[in-house]
């Protein structure tokens, strides 16, 4: 695999080694050893999957202290603009964001640590897997909006399908993190 930092730390795209041959491809998704030696944790307690149909836009979803999640996110099929915000107080990149697309035919993966905001954007017809370093806690729950002037998210597309929920989030200057 070939781990690649991005320019915010702690968030990491990972490349698998594909092999493929006349009968298909075969590639690992995780292996502990690699990731705790490129600095990914490697303890998973859930995984989660969903379908999002082109133009759907979920997020920007994370959960607050101390339940947060780490989340290893992939697509199984299709391709979406996968987004990550900064949303560690002390960080000197608090705010800031990076956006990977995610694709099924280059099955590439990002790891998203705690302290982010986490949403993406079907590009196609998408089936959306991710591992999560915490289990999910209904109270915990929270949100950014994910059209918040402040963050200037290039979402790629107009016009998103998003849900009611979603769209009643808060901006990022009245979510309390802590």
């Amino acid at each position: 695999m070939i781990f690649k930092t991005t320019n915010i730390k702690g968030l990491v795209e990972i490349f698998p080694r594909i092999l493929e041959d006349e009968r298909g491809i075969f590639f690992e998704t995780f292996q502990q050893k690699l990731f705790l030696e490129n600095g990914v944790p490697s303890e998973f307690v859930q995984d989660n999957q969903s379908f999002s149909r082109k133009g759907v836009l979920r997020g920007l979803h994370f959960q607050k202290k101390p339940y947060e999640q780490g989340k290893l996110v992939r697509v199984i099929t299709g391709k979406v603009l996968d987004i990550a915000v900064d949303i560690r107080e002390d960080s000197s990149t608090f705010g800031r964001y990076v956006g990977v697309i995610l694709d099924s035919r280059l099955n590439n993966m990002l790891y998203v640590p705690e302290g982010f905001a986490h949403g993406f954007v079907a590009l196609e017809d998408s089936i959306f897997s991710y591992k999560c370093t915490n289990f999910y806690n209904k109270a915990a729950e929270s949100g950014i909006i994910w059209n918040d002037k402040q963050l200037n998210i290039d979402w790629g597309i107009s016009n998103p399908v998003v849900s009611e929920k979603d769209q009643a989030l808060p901006l990022l200057r009245e979510v309390v993190i802590a």
